[in-house]
């Protein structure tokens, strides 16, 4: 249980001040409105075509968005030098990636709760007819961007062109999340909506994310080290 308390407080931490500059979130929430009005003057509003594109146009803004989240999570660490000193406080160093990694998916649900309204306003997409499902896949693709994103954002800290390397790595291992969560997504907000293909996809997602939790907590702590 402390290192679940440790977590969310690193977690917390992280939260406030990030709710007193605003720097992470509003450049999320900016660009991740910004795709959906592209995207409401790129596609035809036809019932069938909004069907068929809306759960890329979420995935897509989701990923973007939560790309740039990542590239800053370790930034004020690393501007400060208190990377080191974090990691030498008295506080399990898993409990700092979990903290880290909370922090993350927050920031990533924030930009959601955000777009997906957006999408449904301005595409007049069905995406609400199934909320409890969708909630679940963007709650559980969150997670995983968040788990997955938080141990290479550590390991690339003090590599000059980290900006571009991070997407590189980071993308190849979250295809399988995206396709899951769009698969998901558009099993839901089809005609005639396929909730046994929705929850396929939902419970490969929350194995995904398990098998990654637990490969992420065994390899950070050796990574931060090196």
């Amino acid at each position: 249980m402390s290192l679940f308390r440790q977590a969310a407080r690193i977690a917390w931490k992280d939260l406030r001040v990030e709710l007193r500059s605003k720097e992470i979130v509003a450049t999320m929430i900016f660009f991740g409105a910004l795709l959906v009005v592209i995207y409401s003057f790129a596609f035809p509003h036809d019932d069938k075509a909004v069907r068929s594109s809306v759960p890329g146009m979420l995935w897509v803004a989701i990923a973007f968005t939560g790309t740039i989240a990542l590239g800053r999570a370790f930034d004020r660490e690393r501007e400060n030098d208190t990377m080191r000193a974090l990691l030498l406080s008295p506080v399990p160093r898993l409990a700092v990636f979990l903290g880290k990694a909370v922090a993350m998916a927050a920031l990533v649900l924030s930009v959601a709760v955000i777009v997906t309204p957006l999408l449904a306003l301005f595409l007049d997409a069905p995406l609400f007819d199934y909320a409890g499902e969708l909630a679940l896949v963007v709650v559980l693709g969150a997670l995983g961007i968040a788990v997955i994103g938080s141990v290479f954002a550590a390991t690339l800290l003090k590599v000059r062109s980290r900006d571009v390397l991070l997407p590189v790595i980071l993308y190849p291992l979250l295809v399988p999340l995206f396709v899951a969560g769009t698969k998901t997504t558009a099993a839901l907000v089809q005609v005639h909506p396929n909730t046994e293909a929705a929850w396929y996809w939902i419970r490969f997602l929350g194995i995904y994310d398990a098998a990654f939790l637990v490969l992420s907590l065994w390899v950070f702590e050796s990574l931060v080290i090196e």
